[in-house]
């Protein structure tokens, strides 16, 4: 099987990463060894990477992931980002990319996001989550869960998905479009 050839540097917490990521695609990758992405020769290699090809961030489903992703896109703001699910990222009870089939992993890098951090526009309120019980509801948890993977942004409670769908510049079909296939896979 050929692989995908992805034209970006794909930044990743650590080595275990790499290896699950070349597994399924073909790709120049760059490890952070976790926060240590404020410091060293990571940061010039992340520069030359940033300036030469650009980057795309593929951290954890995780607290730390979500940090690391965080300090990244500040430092790079115009990195793509991709996101696998807790679930896809689950192995016992070990979190990570390096757990992740090499399908989910070509699907995340796939649909990568630029934030668009410039010119934000509110397309969605807090009505639009509750409308679709994204907020408010017993299974609302679950229903984010499925729609972030619907759409790509990972998982995020109520209040970080209301900021991802207007940074990433989702469109209201598309929203529409995921959210009757969430409540296809709900129901």
């Amino acid at each position: 099987m050929k692989k995908i050839i992805i034209k970006e540097v794909i930044v990743v917490e650590g080595r275990d990463d790499i290896s699950a990521i070349k597994n399924a695609v073909d790709a120049e990758l760059i490890a952070v060894h976790g926060f240590s992405v404020r410091k060293g020769s990571n940061l010039d290699k992340l520069e030359a990477a940033y300036k030469n090809k650009g980057l795309i961030v593929f951290t954890d489903p995780d607290y730390a992931g979500e940090q690391i992703r965080r300090a990244i896109n500040k430092r790079y703001p115009n990195s793509k980002n991709a996101y696998i699910t807790e679930e896809e990222g689950t192995k016992l009870d070990n979190i990570g990319v390096e757990n992740a089939s090499p399908e989910a992993i070509i699907r995340a890098l796939s649909a990568a996001k630029v934030e668009t951090l410039d010119n934000v526009v509110e397309e969605f309120e807090i009505g639009h989550l509750m409308d679709a019980g994204l907020i408010g509801q017993n299974d609302s948890a679950n229903r984010r869960e499925k729609l972030g993977k619907e759409l790509s942004l990972g998982y995020s409670n109520g209040k970080q998905l209301l900021s991802k769908l207007n940074r990433y510049g989702i469109t209201k079909k598309e929203f529409f479009e995921a959210i009757k296939k969430v409540n296809t896979v709900v129901k």
